[in-house]
């Protein structure tokens, strides 16, 4: 079948590779957001997707406007049959999405019709899922309301981040993207209507969200700091200092400290919850690698007064 492949992060490059090496799929050309501004220069970089098409000699589109005329004739041009998309960034019309035959087709990851939105992962690690997943649907104008092709399941382990429960999503989801394209080029699937119960909401996650509230039960914050690791990162503030912190341990014992209060023991740094305290793992100070919180702490010679915030 003849695909437009439209994404722009890392976890999209997993599908657009399976579909290039697709015997039975043509990429024609990929679609992408407008090169950004990375590094400490802020040089415009292209994404991870238009990096990887370009390694393959497929011609990359940019648009700033895809909605636009100018793009909706150009898409026309290239006459794909479908349109396979993942994690591409943009809201898109009606006019654009009719123009493939086959419509848009889109890898969401979460279990539709729960955590639609922009951070299906992290809500469902921040919300304590067992279970989560993938799933393919056809794109409608409304949010990720689409019907479903089909859905892959993942289990939800216990120190999972973001990062590391995405990383296996993008992997299976890909083969998931595949079979559903598959599919849908022999006439074999049909897309059924999500329920309309179980709608849950993902919004994109900021970094004033991703600051950590020790007034929490410890297990909640447990799961919000892994929901934001790698990225934005969970940060709290040490007196007057701001520093990211990664994931965190429950400590099991009986000692009670207030929230936000810190001890710096020989070997580690505990913190006081709503619960029990927790244990730090690693602390990111402003300009500076991730280092062991134990390590940092003997180095900052932290004042008794002083509290995570």
């Amino acid at each position: 079948m003849r695909l437009v492949f439209a994404g722009t992060p890392e976890p999209a490059l997993p599908s657009l590779q399976r579909l290039i090496d697709s015997p039975r799929h043509d990429v024609v050309a990929v679609l992408t957001r407008p090169d950004a501004a990375a590094g400490r220069r802020g040089k415009p970089e292209p994404s991870p997707v238009a990096k990887l098409a370009l390694e393959h000699d497929i011609p990359v589109l940019r648009p700033a406007k895809p909605n636009s005329d100018e793009f909706i004739a150009e898409l026309s041009e290239l006459a794909p049959e479908c349109c396979a998309v993942v994690a591409y960034g943009a809201l898109l019309s009606e006019r654009l999405l009719a123009v493939p035959k086959h419509g848009w087709i889109n890898l969401h990851f979460s279990l539709l019709p729960a955590w639609r939105g922009a951070a299906p992962v992290q809500a469902s690690l921040a919300a304590g899922d067992e279970v989560t997943g993938a799933t393919t649907f056809l794109i409608e104008p409304a949010l990720d309301s689409g019907p479903v092709y089909g859905v892959v399941t993942e289990r939800v382990r216990d120190t999972d981040t973001a990062g590391e429960l995405l990383g296996r999503l993008a992997d299976s989801g890909a083969a998931l993207l595949e079979s559903t394209l598959d599919g849908v080029a022999e006439g074999a699937l049909t897309a059924v209507p999500q329920p309309a119960d179980g709608v849950s909401l993902a919004p994109k996650i900021t970094v004033e969200s991703a600051r950590v509230r020790w007034d929490l039960p410890a297990h909640v914050i447990d799961r919000q700091i892994r929901a934001v690791t790698p990225n934005p990162g969970a940060w709290t503030m040490i007196g007057d200092l701001r520093v990211k912190v990664g994931p965190v341990a429950v400590e099991q014992s009986e000692d009670s400290l207030a929230p936000g209060e810190i001890r710096v023991e020989r070997i580690a740094v505990l913190v006081g919850t709503g619960s029990q305290p927790v244990r730090l793992g690693q602390i990111q100070p402003p300009g500076k690698k991730l280092m062991n919180a134990a390590d940092w702490a003997r180095g900052a010679r932290l004042e008794d007064s002083v509290r995570a915030s």
